[in-house]
């Protein structure tokens, strides 16, 4: 039958809404139907009931012209469309279709769905390695820039400042103030003007604690407000180091007032034990 030897029966098999199935045309010249498809076709409509839709149905002309832009030449076609049928269907039609070839078509067609599902397993299996490699590898990426990223972000964070770095200071104090989305603290008894052009911009609100009668005078708040709407000061005295809360969230300790950072030498550094921040939040709140 060399019909069956010449020809690779599994390249004869297709997806098709997720199941793989073969077209009326090609079971059609495999089995030497004289009439091609017509036999194939007049078979099911003489047998319905052995035909239920995981067995057989007809694609869609859509579906069909999909299919032969993978397909090196037509199938033929059909002009009223075309059947396909599942490994079900074509064990069901061998059991309809008499001729001299139909036993040893279907056994070669059975071998074929069966090394289909060979391969697709493999294939999957191979794909599912490829992808668990995949997600190993995402992870450790994720992991090594996890680390980059804090290592960096340690570097930021804490920092040290030498005499006449004056500017430097000065920027990345306005650097800390920009992170907040809500809320600044500034907790600084010898604050004056210098906070005033420093906090302008923002658009969060701002507490200032400062000690009494300090370089920034009530008229300097009063003018502020009526232009910027933002500020609200506390006078108090129980306060000795410099603090930026953020959001209060975060808190930074700066080593000197922000009117002389950078004149001599010292550190911003953002606090990482949790109670110590836990504890001065706690206690800020009860100031206002």
């Amino acid at each position: 039958m060399d019909i069956v030897t010449n020809i690779k029966i599994e390249n004869l098999i297709y997806e098709i809404r997720g199941k793989q199935v073969m077209l009326d045309s090609d079971l059609a010249k495999l089995y030497q139907c004289k009439n091609g498809t017509k036999s194939i076709n007049q078979a099911v409509k003489n047998n319905m009931n052995k035909f239920p839709e995981r067995f057989a149905f007809r694609i869609t002309e859509l579906e069909y012209n999909n299919l032969k832009s993978k397909i090196l030449t037509s199938k033929g076609g059909s002009r009223k469309g075309h059947t396909v049928f599942t490994e079900q269907g074509v064990y069901m039609l061998a059991t309809i279709l008499k001729s001299s070839i139909s036993t040893q078509v279907s056994i070669a067609i059975m071998d074929a769905f069966v090394a289909m599902r060979h391969y697709i397993g493999n294939n999957e299996y191979r794909l599912l390695n490829i992808e668990s490699k995949i997600v190993e590898h995402d992870s450790s990426i994720k992991l090594l820039k996890e680390s980059f990223d804090n290592f960096y972000k340690k570097r930021n964070i804490n920092n040290l400042y030498l005499d006449h770095q004056i500017y430097d200071a000065y920027s990345k104090i306005k650097d800390i103030f920009s992170l907040a989305k809500k809320e600044l603290i500034i907790i600084d008894n010898y604050a004056d003007k210098t906070v005033l052009d420093m906090i302008k911009e923002l658009s969060v609100k701002v507490v200032l604690i400062t000690k009494d009668n300090n370089k920034l005078t009530e008229l300097d708040i009063e003018k502020y407000n009526k232009e910027y709407h933002n500020l609200t000061v506390i006078r108090d005295n129980s306060f000795h180091d410099r603090y930026f809360i953020i959001d209060k969230k975060e808190v930074y300790h700066s080593g000197t007032s922000i009117n002389y950072a950078g004149t001599k030498v010292f550190s911003i550094n953002l606090l990482e034990d949790t109670l110590v921040i836990d504890d001065l939040i706690k206690y800020v709140n009860k100031k206002h």
